[in-house]
């Protein structure tokens, strides 16, 4: 019997990649729903492809796009049904059709829908690290309360539920765990200095040398919060301390996490850095089924390196790490204060070492509250929101400097 899907993000490269997986086994998934943010006429023609009973767009403008598209290709209104709007996402997520959500959508838009997918005891395959680094205890409590699987679809965090026991109950000592030991590929910008960093542009920082991701993304890769994101989502995960989670820079991405035991064996997934083998995986589980992934040739790579991150250089690791051991609202602060930071790079307003320098300011006003439900989460995000772009109109009042754009 086929398993239906919604694919929340499905023209970023997350969704694109969940979607060829579906391609290669068309009895066995089939699409519910589709949504997209900007790329209508991509969103439309997947919807085409896949014969998705939905598609879900942001407003009504794009789904007068939309429509008109559809229209274009002699598919009537009927055949799928457009969607508008936050409200439609959660809907798409949590619908009593669906078997399994794809949560890829990026930032802290994919929190609400993700939360409802968990609520509804769907499979949620996990790309989205937002939901758990904005709201983790909350998220979490979701799954257990309502009989919901999740399924890491970050490349690091499958790799760690697949290098730890099948049966594991969430506590270290049991199962003879010593740590976790996070890879990275140190981003575009590994080697650099401080000074070099100063002068680095936007185009230079989405360029990342290993994986295809989007440009907020890259930037995160690059200044390493990535890395800082996935250690509050792996102690969410694997029920851990920060400190039991060693971050190690491994540039050639074939080793995609590791975990250590006491008996000192080191257990590690290898593959080539393709999404598709960590989505196939989530997707099928506890079975294997092709992922259209061209298999590792160690002779191919020869060698692998490992060294340590470089903290003062890239001090968004350290400040993650902060806001977790902090906990209550803070991993939402950071998580905001980063967007904005980000984005006002993208945008040439800001230097890529300000985006630290944003949100250290930030987290440095934010108040020690506790999360007793969503919408603490929700108002911390907005007051971070507002932090933040008042930082960065105090940067451009002081002159900060943006780099060479």
């Amino acid at each position: 019997m086929s398993q239906w899907i919604t694919v929340l993000g499905a023209t970023g490269s997350i969704g694109s990649s969940t979607l060829d997986v579906i391609r290669r086994h068309p009895t066995r998934y089939r699409v519910y729903a589709l949504t997209g943010f900007s790329r209508i006429k991509e969103l439309v023609a997947a919807a085409t492809e896949f014969s998705a009973k939905y598609i879900v767009v942001p407003n009504q403008q794009a789904a007068t796009e939309a429509k008109a598209l559809f229209d274009s290709q002699s598919i009537t209104y009927t055949d799928c049904t457009i969607l508008v709007g936050r409200e439609a996402l959660a809907q798409v997520a949590s619908a009593d059709d669906v078997d399994m959500v794809m949560a890829s959508i990026v930032g802290a838009a994919g929190l609400v829908p993700t939360l409802a997918a968990a609520k509804s005891g769907k499979r949620v395959l996990l790309a989205n690290k937002e939901a758990l680094v904005m709201a983790g205890p909350l998220f979490m409590q979701a799954i257990r309360d309502n009989g919901a699987e999740l399924l890491p679809i970050d490349s690091e965090h499958n790799a760690i539920f697949q290098s730890m026991p099948a049966k594991y109950s969430g506590e270290f000592s049991k199962h003879g765990i010593e740590k976790i030991l996070l890879t990275a590929s140190g981003g575009p910008f590994r080697n650099k200095t401080k000074t070099e960093l100063a002068e680095v542009t936007p185009a230079q920082a989405v360029a990342h040398p290993n994986w295809s991701m989007g440009a907020k993304i890259s930037v995160d890769s690059a200044t390493l919060m990535n890395k800082g994101l996935e250690l509050i989502e792996a102690c969410f995960l694997f029920n851990c301390r920060a400190d039991q989670i060693q971050v190690v820079v491994h540039p050639q991405s074939v080793i995609h996490s590791m975990v250590q035991y006491n008996d000192g064996s080191v257990i590690a997934e290898l593959g080539q850095p393709d999404m598709r083998t960590p989505i196939a995986y989530g997707m099928a589980w506890p079975e294997r089924i092709d992922a259209g992934v061209k298999h590792l040739d160690l002779f191919d790579i020869a060698r692998l390196d490992f060294t340590e991150p470089d903290y003062e250089t890239f001090p968004c690791l350290n400040l993650a790490k902060d806001a977790f051991e902090r906990g209550g609202i803070c991993p939402a602060v950071l998580n905001a204060a980063n967007e904005i930071a980000v984005a006002a790079f993208l945008a040439e307003q800001i230097s890529f070492l300000a985006i630290s320098e944003l949100i250290e300011t930030v987290m440095g006003l934010c108040p020690e509250k506790i999360v007793q439900c969503l919408d603490d989460v929700l108002a911390a995000d907005q007051w971070a929101r507002e932090q933040a772009n008042s930082v960065l109109a105090e940067f451009k009042n002081n002159n900060q400097p943006v780099g060479q754009v």
